[in-house]
């Protein structure tokens, strides 16, 4: 069963839940990840990736998995048709930046494939059960992206 915010973010239209993301920046920051830090038991980060059309700085809220020393993130876009923008830029331009809780750090995306992406999936929705309904309610492909340090 879906959890109260999986079942609220998805019947979010994708332009409304940009403008939440664009609201989550700034107090996020404010706060070091206090406010609007976790979504349920999901912890949040802040993606900068570079825009692959405009070669501008995008920063997002994403849920995020730690794993070793890597983060996971799904590009899910709470099942919405099309992808996030963050999730192309990080296909286009792989290197980005990072923050958690007031920390930032370089990395290196890549997308998860195979058992990996399966094995990474289950991971991320064991602490955010929402992914999964997502899945169901798009038929695109969702990226499962790791993070590494550079």
């Amino acid at each position: 069963m879906p959890s109260a915010y999986s079942r609220f973010s998805m019947s979010l239209p994708a332009g409304v839940l940009r403008g939440l993301g664009k609201m989550n920046v700034p107090v996020y920051r404010m706060t070091r990840g206090r406010v609007l830090g976790k979504v349920g038991r999901a912890p949040v980060l802040l993606l900068t990736s570079t825009g692959r059309r405009t070669g501008q700085s995008r920063t997002a809220p994403v849920l995020f998995l730690r794993d070793g020393g890597r983060i996971v993130v799904i590009g899910s876009n709470a099942g919405n048709t099309h992808a996030p923008a963050w999730s192309h830029n990080l296909k286009a331009h792989p290197e980005a930046e990072i923050e958690i809780r007031g920390e930032r750090s370089l990395v290196r995306a890549r997308v998860a494939e195979g058992e990996e992406r399966s094995e990474l999936w289950q991971k991320m929705n064991a602490q955010y059960d929402g992914f999964d309904d997502y899945e169901q309610r798009t038929s695109r492909d969702i990226s499962v992206f790791v993070l590494e340090p550079r």
